[in-house]
């Protein structure tokens, strides 16, 4: 097999493509042949050192990914020899090959293509469990997203709508905002150029937006924030943009309003039944083509570098494949 490893997390020209002996899973572990991996936010942050997550040295980064079960572990009986995955285990994704707990892995339906797989669980799991849950996002409300053109934004958007609710996307560009359109956005904000205050002023009648996504932070935070519906909800979803903004705490008192964080990945460890539940859902509304992920491009695995270059220079529209 091959992988690119990570020996020293100083960044991506730190990674090597390198040859590894074919692992064999432990008890509880399945052995898959990856057929497709996509590359998200914090596979950028991972190998730079800055993620939360500090994996063992040598790693190889890939959190997301889909392919065939070639062996399986001791214990495990859910899953068969043969049967396409996918799987979010944080590491290993960006390889031929990976051994992963039988428990990350979720069985794919007939039909569901290895690419699409690669770049659905991290996107429509945590806009869901954001929107649906944690904001409990009703019909006929307004949600304004923002970075509405990555991953978890086009899957806001989609998932937004089918919940029945009035969607603004904003992001950087025109061509970004078009993409929006695409996935029915009712209007969009292209903030590069617009005045994100007086936007969101004019599309809402001065009522402000009752949901607001945001994986991006920075100062954008503070902006959408003071411009928000009474007893309007903030998603805390992420901080794109880098820096990590602080808000005027008397700003949620005059609005009513409730700043909410959203962290996907414990709400799956500390309540799987409801997790369980909720990607069920998904795969309903995939199978009835009511969300789908926007895939920016398929690169081969080995040019891994040419991908990480394309999201640190933000050009990434929807989510970026690696295929094998």
């Amino acid at each position: 097999m091959h992988a690119w490893l990570c020996t020293t997390p100083t960044g991506v020209d730190a990674l090597a493509w390198t040859e590894l002996p074919t692992p064999t899973p432990g008890p509880g572990e399945v052995l898959i042949e990856i057929r497709a991996a996509s590359l998200n936010f914090p596979d950028l942050l991972i190998v730079q050192d800055k993620y939360q997550f500090k994996p063992t040295l040598p790693f190889v980064p890939g959190s997301e990914y889909a392919g065939v079960v070639q062996a399986l572990g001791e214990g495990v009986s859910h899953l068969r020899v043969g049967q396409s995955v996918a799987c979010l285990s944080g590491t290993g994704g960006f390889a031929t090959h990976t051994t992963a707990p039988a428990k990350l892995c979720f069985p794919l339906p007939e039909g569901f293509p290895h690419v699409d797989a690669a770049a659905f669980l991290m996107i429509y799991a945590t806009s869901h469990h954001a929107l649906m849950d944690r904001a409990a996002l009703r019909a006929g409300e307004t949600v304004l997203v923002l970075g509405a053109a990555g991953g978890v934004g086009t899957a806001a958007i989609q998932i937004a709508k089918t919940a029945g609710a009035r969607v603004i996307a904003a992001a950087s560009t025109d061509e970004k905002c078009a993409l929006c359109r695409h996935q029915g956005a009712d209007a969009t904000i292209n903030y590069g150029s617009e005045n994100l205050r007086d936007a969101i002023r004019r599309l809402t009648d001065g009522k402000g937006p009752d949901v607001i996504y945001d994986p991006v932070g920075g100062d954008s935070t503070e902006a959408a924030f003071r411009s928000i519906a009474w007893r309007g909800r903030h998603l805390i979803v992420g901080f794109a943009a880098g820096p990590i903004p602080s808000l005027p705490m008397n700003l949620p008192l005059l609005k009513g309003a409730s700043i909410v964080g959203v962290f996907w990945g414990d709400f799956a460890k500390r309540e799987p039944g409801a997790n369980a539940a909720m990607l069920e859902t998904l795969a309903q509304w995939y199978a009835q083509g009511n969300i789908k992920p926007v895939i920016d491009q398929q690169l081969p695995m080995a040019e891994l570098p040419r991908a990480y270059a394309r999201m640190a220079a933000r050009q990434v529209k929807g989510k970026l494949v690696l295929v094998n």
